[in-house]
């Protein structure tokens, strides 16, 4: 299932190390995350039962990565 998430993320780098770590989670297929857009679309195995796991793979690099919806 593909999902959009409207995302904040405070820097390019950031965004860039973010992506590299959702995208090594097991049940995501690809996650591309927009720095200008601050959006992140993920592919993946049950998206919204997954969001915590994502958001806590995203966290581990950024703290102040926000999934906003």
């Amino acid at each position: 299932m593909v999902k959009t998430y409207r995302i904040e993320v405070d820097c390019a780098n950031c965004a860039a190390k973010c992506q590299d770590a959702i995208n090594k989670l097991d049940f995501v297929n690809s996650c591309e995350i927009n720095f200008m857009t601050q959006k992140m679309i993920v592919d993946a195995e049950d998206v919204d039962k997954n969001i915590k796991a994502i958001l806590k793979a995203a966290r581990k690099v950024e703290p102040d990565f926000e999934i906003l919806d």
